[in-house]
């Protein structure tokens, strides 16, 4: 099913990412401390090549991607927020990260509660997970703050992950 428009919450909205957001998203991929807890921080190329591949699948799967995440009161870029397939395993995600200048001000678990309801309402899932390294407690927190549930460690982003779930209840 294809979406009428992106969520928006009162303080955030979501945009595609365009070429034009390459050197924002490598200075956000290349903070080690922002990706701490996700993969190794990508060099430029690699920033690119991957922007290239979300880009092209905005069309391949039409609803779900990663986005920019914008602050509406200065239009202030401050992140990416993903709707996304799971690796290879036929679950759909939802995740994020944050330049560390806009940490601790709610915008993960805003926008998190946006996405789940716009995949359970607009799109039509039965369900959603989460991943999170097991060290990364804060991530952990905004799952759980958002309503999913912690259901068991699996193997995802070539290591171990907390797992969690969401079912639609509409």
């Amino acid at each position: 099913m294809q979406p009428s428009a992106l969520p928006e919450t009162e303080r955030l909205a979501l945009r595609q990412l365009t070429l034009t957001d390459l050197d924002t998203l490598y200075r956000l991929d290349s903070d080690p401390e922002v990706m701490r807890y996700i993969i190794p921080p990508r060099t430029y190329d690699g920033t690119r090549e991957y922007l290239e591949e979300l880009i092209a699948n905005y069309e391949k799967f039409p609803g779900l991607g990663r986005w920019a995440v914008i602050e509406k009161s200065t239009g202030a870029f401050v992140g990416v927020h993903v709707l996304k397939h799971l690796e290879a395993s036929g679950h759909i995600e939802v995740g994020y990260r944050f330049f560390r200048q806009y940490w601790g001000r709610g915008y993960a678990t805003e926008m998190t509660k946006a996405l789940l309801r716009y995949g359970f309402e607009d799109l039509g899932l039965q369900q959603i997970v989460g991943v999170t390294n097991p060290e990364n407690v804060a991530s952990q927190h905004v799952l759980e703050k958002c309503g999913m549930r912690y259901r068991h460690m699996a193997e995802f982003y070539g290591g171990p992950v907390r797992f969690y779930t969401i079912e639609n209840q509409l």
